[in-house]
């Protein structure tokens, strides 16, 4: 029987790159894997997706399950499927990437567990394509970085400038202007004084908050250059 005819089909798994800011530094969630294939190796949480199961329902299935979190922000990223990317079977993977508030707990990434965080700049060897999938996931969070409102799902309720251009500029990967960055974001009007100052060496510095009612598409590309 030809391939054409015949009954095998491919199968279908979710994957979530799940990032947070730690320790100054952009870190994603990887799970340690116990069983064939890559035993042993480090990998982006996932797993296979119900017959009767919405892909969105699967992700946020799997995000529960590996970090105990069901509330954060969660979006499609892309479609892997090269022929031999999973040694079991023909398998396709559709990604999302997830964003963790800085200073929330995740509850299975404790002392022990086979789940921990990694510096997005210092990944160990992973299993699958999953490299690749972490590579097109920083560079669409960047994209998403300059022309949305996204990056506030990675920080705290209330944050000060030097916090939000710190954030920015681990996940761009570069330093910024203060003046320009300043000038640009409260131009910008996504952003409102959140009551209260953050103490400390120096003078306090006046806590910020992200706007809810604030258009969320920056129409200026490149907004913090």
């Amino acid at each position: 029987m030809s391939e054409s005819g015949s009954s095998r089909r491919p199968l279908v798994t979710v994957d979530v790159a799940i990032f947070t800011l730690r320790h100054d530094d952009l870190q994603v969630l990887l799970v340690r894997r116990r069983q064939w294939p890559y035993e042993g190796m480090w990998a982006i949480p996932g797993g296979f997706v119900g017959l009767d199961e919405p892909l969105e329902a699967a992700a946020v299935r799997k995000l529960a399950e590996e970090t105990g979190l069901t509330d954060v922000y969660l979006e499609q990223l892309y479609t892997f499927g090269r022929p031999d990317r999973d040694p079991r079977d023909r398998v396709i993977t559709v990604a999302y990437f997830a964003l963790v508030p800085a200073g929330h707990l995740v509850p299975r990434a404790q002392e022990g567990e086979p789940v921990r965080w990694w510096s997005i700049y210092h990944l160990p060897p992973l299993a699958f394509d999953h490299a690749d999938i972490l590579h097109y996931a920083l560079t669409r969070l960047r994209y998403k970085l300059e022309y949305t409102a996204v990056g506030f799902e990675l920080l705290p309720e209330t944050f000060t400038l030097t916090e939000l251009q710190t954030a920015y500029e681990i996940i761009l990967g570069e330093k910024l202007d203060k003046r320009n960055f300043r000038r640009k974001i409260l131009s910008a009007g996504i952003i409102e004084p959140g009551g209260g100052y953050r103490t400390g060496e120096g003078r306090p510095a006046r806590l910020y908050r992200y706007r809810e009612d604030a258009v969320a598409e920056v129409k200026a590309r490149r907004l913090f250059p």
